[in-house]
């Protein structure tokens, strides 16, 4: 299974976010840290906001923040709110047509480690993404912005 590259830059801009000591950012701050599109993360920041991760202002002195401490950021919902299709193959989908679906085993054992994969994903929060923070802030070029 790969996550979108919608779900990566989220996990990015949550992780970028949780380095900061205060204080708001800019979506532009983040896109020339990670060198990605501005306009992609816009909408990425867009439905983080919507989904309560964030909170975002706009006009002087505006800029983005976590809505909610790191360690109350489960890694799983994340992923399961921006992910928009965890159907890791056609019989998992309501309308799939598979012919064995019926007989076929590869639903239920994919079933199982795809609720494996989200078992462990919950057992992690962005704080846990955070460390070693020191050498994230470094590759990042945060400096004097964090702790």
């Amino acid at each position: 299974m790969k996550l979108t590259r919608f779900t990566d830059y989220s996990l990015r801009v949550l992780m970028h976010l949780g380095l900061q000591q205060n204080g708001r950012v800019t979506i532009r701050e983040i896109s020339e840290s990670y060198n990605i599109s501005r306009n992609h993360l816009m909408k990425v920041v867009s439905l983080l906001t919507r989904m309560g991760y964030l909170y975002a202002r706009r006009g002087p002195g505006g800029g983005i923040a976590l809505a909610r401490p790191a360690d109350d950021i489960c890694l799983a919902d994340v992923v399961t709110d921006m992910e928009d299709d965890l159907n890791m193959v056609e019989c998992f989908c309501s309308d799939g047509e598979c012919i064995i679906a019926p007989v076929c085993e590869l639903k239920c054992i994919l079933g199982q480690a795809l609720a494996a994969y989200l078992d462990t994903l919950r057992d992690y929060t962005l704080a846990d993404l955070l460390t070693p923070k020191s050498k994230l802030c470094h590759m990042l070029s945060l400096g004097q912005k964090t702790a």
